[in-house]
């Protein structure tokens, strides 16, 4: 559960970051909630490239199968950059209705995409990358940026 474990801390820090900035909008504390939006979106993004260069590529390669779940889940990856370009342009407008309604939109997305991957692919990566390949994906994930 190597890949499992890893990844879903993740998401939940990103859920933590997601939060903050919404909390801060709610209150119209605009130069607070670019800054936790910013940090929202890197890390998530992050996380995106994280899956997008390392995780589904070693799986596509152990499975040989690069049109199942990895290509839901990178379709999904565009849903969510979109709106994340979205929202930041309703902040820097300081547009609460409009963050808070896109924040919403967001929450679903995030939820279903967190749960196919938690439930679902990073279980099927954990079972089929040899243990020596998970470690080393693993290391290389951590060592991602943006």
């Amino acid at each position: 559960m190597i890949i499992t474990n890893y990844m879903r801390d993740e998401h939940r820090e990103c859920d933590t970051l997601f939060a903050k900035a919404e909390e801060a909008v709610a209150l119209a504390e605009w130069s607070v909630a670019g800054e936790r939006f910013l940090a929202f979106a890197n890390d998530t993004i992050r996380h995106f490239k994280k899956e997008e260069d390392e995780l589904f590529p070693a799986f596509e390669n152990q499975t040989g199968n690069a049109q199942g779940p990895t290509m839901v889940m990178k379709y999904e990856h565009e849903q969510i950059r979109d709106l994340i370009g979205k929202m930041a342009a309703s902040i820097e407008a300081e547009d609460k209705d409009a963050y808070l309604s896109l924040a919403e939109s967001m929450m679903i997305l995030l939820q279903q995409h967190n749960m196919k991957e938690e439930q679902m692919l990073y279980s099927m990566c954990d079972r089929a990358l040899p243990q020596a390949l998970k470690e080393e994906t693993l290391e290389k994930m951590k060592a991602v940026t943006i």
